[in-house]
């Protein structure tokens, strides 16, 4: 067994409403996988059900070889599973220190001095420690949500569009900071609707479409084919 495994996945919102079909996906130590495809193919779906806020009807996860099926999300978390959602991923009215030690809550032993060591890390939120979440930018604030997630010292973390509303600028520093945590030897499964900067910063990429894998392959290669570019890249 690998890293992480999606073997023979169905899981849907409600009984009726299938979302992910079968749907197969692996990921290896350190590595990037972006995950793209359109609207409604399932990416989010699969995000949700490696990180326990969904529970696959059939199917299989596992993460270094234990099964994450059935367990409370905390748990999952405590095993070092990291999960940044693309909306309400930070606290508003909260402080950037503030989040931070909210994203530890799991992990309460040593907090101050990894408050200080991410803060460290993101000097753009190590400047506005004391400043309230809300006066960030959306850059600032996808940095911040990043940064909480990194709280609990996780080997895996799943970011759910985090490149979503923010201007070209903005993105590529986004981009930048998601290529310097994968450095930090954490694993990252990336679903994006911004599939060229995707492809761009993953080692492999998987396109979903109708709850299924329909192509998977080494990323640079997927970005260069002719069909792909058509039809995710606009050309």
């Amino acid at each position: 067994m690998g890293f992480l495994n999606v073997t023979g996945v169905t899981a849907g919102y409600t009984a009726a409403d299938e979302i992910l079909k079968g749907l197969d996906f692996t990921l290896e130590p350190g590595e990037i996988a972006c995950v793209i495809g359109p609207n409604g193919a399932g990416k989010s779906t699969l995000l949700k059900a490696i990180a326990g806020l969904l529970t696959p009807s059939r199917g299989a996860i596992t993460f270094k070889d234990r099964s994450l099926v059935g367990l409370p999300a905390r748990e999952i978390t405590r095993l070092g599973v990291a999960y940044v959602p693309q909306e309400h991923n930070v606290f508003p009215s909260m402080s950037v220190a503030e989040n931070l030690e909210i994203g530890g809550y799991v992990a309460p032993a040593h907090m101050h001095a990894r408050v200080e060591a991410v803060l460290a890390r993101f000097p753009v939120l190590g400047r506005k420690r004391r400043h309230a979440a809300r006066t960030l930018s959306g850059g600032e604030r996808q940095i911040l949500a990043m940064a909480m997630a990194l709280m609990v010292e996780p080997e895996l973390m799943l970011l759910d569009e985090p490149s979503a509303g923010l201007a070209p600028a903005a993105a590529e520093r986004l981009f930048e900071e998601v290529r310097a945590v994968n450095r930090d030897k954490v694993a990252i499964v990336l679903v994006e609707q911004n599939a060229s900067e995707a492809l761009a910063v993953a080692d492999r990429a998987y396109i979903l479409v109708d709850g299924r894998t329909s192509r998977t392959g080494e990323a640079r290669a997927l970005a260069a084919d002719p069909d792909i570019r058509r039809i995710f890249l606009g050309g």
